[in-house]
């Protein structure tokens, strides 16, 4: 494939997906969306979160591990806990990465 094709494939696609959102940008005020569908669409920014969070979390080596030894999933609970009690997006991060950080010091002190 020469380069030609591979650049005009890549503004194509671009192209593409620029418009494809702005559609929804621009014709969301002139569509009339149910209430409901609008209260659920609020939903969506944190189902997607979720969905590109829990796998990290729960499957760190490529299968499930819930055990304690899992320390990715303790400092997500932790992470959640400060997200739920505080609200707060600065203070979720510090204290999910300080007790990964934390928790993977710990644990390399303790390797033989």
């Amino acid at each position: 494939m020469s380069d030609t094709v591979v650049w005009l494939n890549i503004l194509g696609i671009g192209l593409g997906s620029y418009l494809l959102r702005l559609s929804f940008i621009a014709l969301w005020q002139r569509l009339r969306i149910p209430a409901l569908v609008d209260e659920g669409l609020t939903y969506v920014p944190a189902a997607v979160l979720a969905a590109l969070v829990v796998p990290a979390l729960v499957r760190p080596e490529g299968v499930i591990d819930l055990s304690p030894d899992n320390l990715r999933l303790v400092a997500g609970l932790l992470a959640a806990a400060v997200a739920w009690f505080s609200r707060s997006v600065l203070f979720t991060l510090v204290a999910g990465m300080g007790a990964l950080w934390l928790l993977t010091w710990l644990d390399w002190g303790t390797m033989p």
